[in-house]
């Protein structure tokens, strides 16, 4: 069980999500229970690299659309446990950008396209969601 504590409009919302099951989830808001559907965001353009030994490929990274700025998105829901660039910084394809934790794994999120970050979206220790941006390049 996740807990979480939000203030929106000066209001404290204490949530904790009991159980997360397909697009289902069981979560209860300053103790009162809800289940909640969830959509599922179309699949990120995002590398994702294994710290462990074991060798397994990569996704393929969408193609770049046009020359404008991307997004490189949250394959899943985690935390963000490290960070490794920096608005300005200059980037190539597969570079390591972060570390998110997810379900106990540790996933490098790599960068899907050579440019420079403009924006870091997350900082260390932010939950995310999948779909969420977390670093934009240009």
């Amino acid at each position: 069980m996740k807990n979480f504590e939000y203030t929106i409009n000066g209001t404290i919302y204490k949530v904790a999500i009991n159980r997360i099951e397909d697009a289902v989830a069981e979560v209860e808001v300053n103790g009162v229970p809800y289940q909640v559907e969830m959509k599922k965001p179309e699949k990120p353009a995002v590398t994702i690299q294994r710290l462990d030994p074991v060798s397994t490929p990569a996704p393929a990274a969408r193609p770049r659309q046009g020359g404008a700025a991307g997004a490189v998105r949250s394959p899943l829901p985690g935390t963000i446990i490290d960070i490794f660039c920096k608005a300005g910084d200059a980037v190539s394809q597969g570079q390591k950008l972060l570390v998110l934790e997810a379900m106990k794994m540790e996933n490098v999120i790599n960068a899907d396209r050579n440019g420079v970050i403009k924006e870091v979206k997350v900082n260390k220790g932010d939950s995310v969601l999948e779909g969420a941006e977390l670093i934009i390049i240009e």
